[in-house]
């Protein structure tokens, strides 16, 4: 049975009338998306109809899920908002803190001594305040809540940005920072600007060595990283049907690369069958009574350009395997040829040293049964790996049904490593080098949905591709980037030349999943008497103290802190790998605050000017020496800034170090968010051109922040070190209610403001 089932069945009992309702409203049939948000309004049934990419509009999420790097933070928040208890449903999952070296008994033992702190402070936390918790070496979080949690028409909100996962199950799933799950936890309505709506049609049918990772590394390909921002995308059509219902996760996972909001599609048998073999009958048989309301109206999907702001057109029986890469997730290149004359032109590395698989996007049964195929016709067909090849399962049940099955056992006799159902290499969790700085250059091939440079391995030298697992196991037994499995023959131990056959697999365990401990607690019905104990000398956790209102006049005499070139993602700004232990410590994850962030004026990352000594240092270090003065600083960015994971760290570090504003050409979604959650200023260049004004000694004057009004831009002057000026106009986004958090510190402070009148 499904966890939750009152709560669904309480969804599905509202939805017809909410949807009728806002029809009626809209005046026209809706999307999917469309009924989703308009079935989930903070007040009710809808009255009023909403502005794409306009509007704010408050939202009643069904659930929250937090992974434990996020989670720590995020519940240092909550234990601050006096509250006895969770208001919606809400998990934990350990999952990031552990790192893989050695395989997965080992590793998790590792991490258990390591991390015993934190996986403590989890739990009671857990206990005390009714979340339910996933112990580590559980599964990936967005794996675990895709067979446990998620359900068709729901919205759930997860500390994590590939919370986007769950569209797989047609959710509207959306990561947040943290502190926007504290709101929902607290009993407080979720903001979110009413998206815009991305319609993307798939005709035709996957088939051969096509797999459905293709079609996101595809859309991104369209629509680059950011072309999905502030828009949800709805898949739809014959191809999207075809398509398993894990197959539908991946591409929604990595909708979190294109910068949307989420991603979703319809509800059909695929779902259906997904729900009933993952022991959710009582979910299938609640959401085939609403199934109407769980897809678009027919009408939608006849003629998509009436209804949605784009459509994308992609046929599937025309796709080809593509590989992705390096450094950015939308560089998109087809297998083979192509590959070979572009690595060639760019001198990538054209041996592959490793092959990975795995991650939240690529790790279900149907993706490890695929990729051993591969791996069954290499020892079936004499072949020796070329490439070291790493699995890491999605969850506990994924791993104990896959070796029921021999799929880990085929993957074990080509020597690769079996890691610990965890994140992983997919975030950094990785021990490949003792010197990451100073390793070489070299390729890998993954199935992740991520490959920023030093986002694997901590080596800026590594190239990291994204494919399908298939492509992936391929890819490594052959040994070379531009290996194209479907044209390409290898030579064998016998001296035979050999090819690869199409790969098998199966969309569901034919004998049914099976699992004797799947890791879960849940937690005690009175928390009350539970006690949650933070050493004071901890490295690791500390209790967090409320920021303090950034004052009118603080705003004046705002030193330049860096000028950021180019691509600056949350993970140039708050690393995670070795830094991800400090996670529940503000104060000491500080250190690493903008470190990957390359200087506009030296191209040198983590080294910026003091401009109270003139000297050269480190980013933290420098933005400590100011606010030892009392100095407020401010960090200037380009296009897309804050792009990647949702971590609110990335916001939280800045502003603990006394950042008053982030000035940039344009923001991913979630970063901007936090930054208002933090009570700071996220602003935009009105001229993009103005970012070249910026200069090193900069000093900037906020002249009419006294002003600070919705839709009224404020007025920066910069003060430049020759005494010349340059005035400049800031855009922002905030709303009344988001100027209140600005103005009182932070949302938190609002929070513990209303919870004590």
């Amino acid at each position: 049975m499904a966890f939750d089932i009152d709560m669904i069945k309480g969804v599905y009992a509202n939805m017809a009338e909410r949807v009728d309702k806002a029809r009626e409203l809209v005046g026209k049939p809706l999307t999917l998306s469309e009924k989703i948000l308009y079935s989930h309004l903070w007040d009710g049934s809808p009255t009023k109809v909403f502005t794409r990419g306009k509007d704010y509009v408050d939202f009643a999420p069904d659930r929250i899920a937090c992974q434990d790097a996020t989670a720590q933070m995020a519940l240092l928040q909550f234990m601050q908002a006096g509250k006895p208890k969770v208001a919606v449903p809400t998990t934990v999952h350990c999952d990031h803190l552990i790192q893989a070296k050695s395989g997965a008994a080992a590793d998790l033992k590792t991490a258990n001594s390591t991390s015993a702190e934190v996986f403590d402070f989890l739990e009671s936390v857990s206990n005390k305040y009714g979340i339910g918790f996933w112990k580590p070496g559980a599964g990936i979080i967005h794996q675990v809540v895709l067979e446990n949690y998620a359900f068709p028409g729901g919205m759930m909100i997860g500390t994590d940005s590939h919370t986007v996962n769950a569209g797989g199950l047609g959710m509207v799933a959306i990561g947040v920072g943290g502190a926007d799950a504290v709101d929902v936890m607290a009993g407080m309505a979720w903001e979110l600007k009413f998206p815009k709506l991305i319609g993307v049609r798939l005709t035709g049918k996957i088939s051969g060595w096509t797999a459905p990772k293709d079609v996101i590394l595809k859309v991104a390909e369209i629509l680059t990283v950011k072309g999905g921002t502030g828009a949800i995308v709805e898949y739809f059509g014959p191809g999207a049907k075809a398509l398993s219902c894990t197959g539908k996760g991946t591409i929604c996972n990595m909708g979190a690369e294109i910068g949307a909001t989420t991603s979703t599609f319809g509800y059909d048998e695929s779902m259906e069958r997904y729900l009933r073999a993952t022991d959710r009958a009582d979910v299938a048989d609640a959401a085939n009574a609403v199934k109407e309301h769980l897809t678009a109206d027919a009408e939608v999907y006849e003629n998509p350009e009436k209804y949605f702001d784009q459509v994308i057109d992609i046929d599937l029986s025309k796709l080809t395997p593509l590989l992705n890469g390096p450094f950015t997730p939308d560089l998109s290149t087809p297998v083979g040829k192509d590959m070979t004359k572009k690595a060639t032109e760019n001198e990538w590395p054209m041996q592959v040293e490793w092959g990975l698989i795995g991650s939240c996007t690529n790790s279900s049964y149907e993706d490890l049964s695929r990729a051993s195929s591969i791996a069954q016709q290499a020892l079936d067909k004499g072949l020796k790996i070329k490439a070291e090849l790493g699995i890491n399962p999605g969850s506990e049940q994924v791993r104990y049904t896959a070796e029921r099955d021999g799929i880990l056992g085929i993957f074990e006799k080509l020597d690769a490593k079996i890691f610990t159902n965890a994140c992983g290499p997919c975030i950094g969790q990785w021990a490949r080098y003792s010197d990451p700085k100073n390793a070489p250059k070299n390729s890998i091939v993954h199935s992740f949905n991520r490959n920023f440079a030093k986002r694997a391995d901590g080596n800026p030298n590594t190239h990291a591709f994204v494919a399908s697992p298939e492509i992936t196991a391929a890819i490594a037994i052959a040994g070379r980037l531009d290996f194209n499995p479907m044209e390409d023959t290898l030579i064998n131990e016998d001296g035979q030349e050999v090819k690869f056959d199409e790969p098998t697999g199966w969309e569901l365990p034919p004998k049914g999943f099976e699992v004797e401990d799947a890791g879960y607690l849940a937690p005690i019905e009175d928390g009350s008497g539970v006690e949650v104990v933070v050493s004071p000398e901890s490295e690791r956790l500390q209790l967090l103290e409320p920021f303090v209102p950034i004052k009118n006049e603080e705003l004046q005499g705002v030193k330049l802190l860096i000028k950021a070139y180019g691509k600056c993602t949350t993970d140039h700004i708050s690393m995670a790998g070795p830094w991800l232990r400090f996670r529940g410590h503000l104060d000491n994850i500080a250190n690493n605050t903008l470190i990957g962030a390359v200087n506009a004026f030296n191209k040198k990352t983590n080294l910026v000017k003091n401009q109270l000594t003139g000297e050269y240092e480190g980013v933290p270090d420098t933005q400590r020496a100011y606010k030892a003065k009392g100095i407020k600083s401010i960090v200037v960015g380009d296009h897309n800034y804050g792009e990647g994971s949702s971590r609110e760290h990335a916001a939280m570090q800045p502003r603990h170090l006394g950042v008053a504003a982030v000035l940039v050409k344009s923001f991913a979604r979630i970063h901007e968010t936090n930054l208002k959650k933090q009570g700071m200023l996220g602003l935009t260049f009105a001229n993009e051109n103005d970012y070249d004004l910026i200069q090193e000694d900069d000093t900037f004057n906020f002249l009419d922040i006294t002003d600070f009004a919705p839709d009224k831009p404020l007025t920066i002057e910069v003060v430049h070190a020759d005494g010349s000026k340059d005035t400049i106009m800031a855009n922002h986004t905030y709303n009344e209610a988001q100027i209140g958090w600005f103005r009182e510190g932070s949302a938190l402070n609002v929070i513990k403001k209303e919870n004590a009148a």
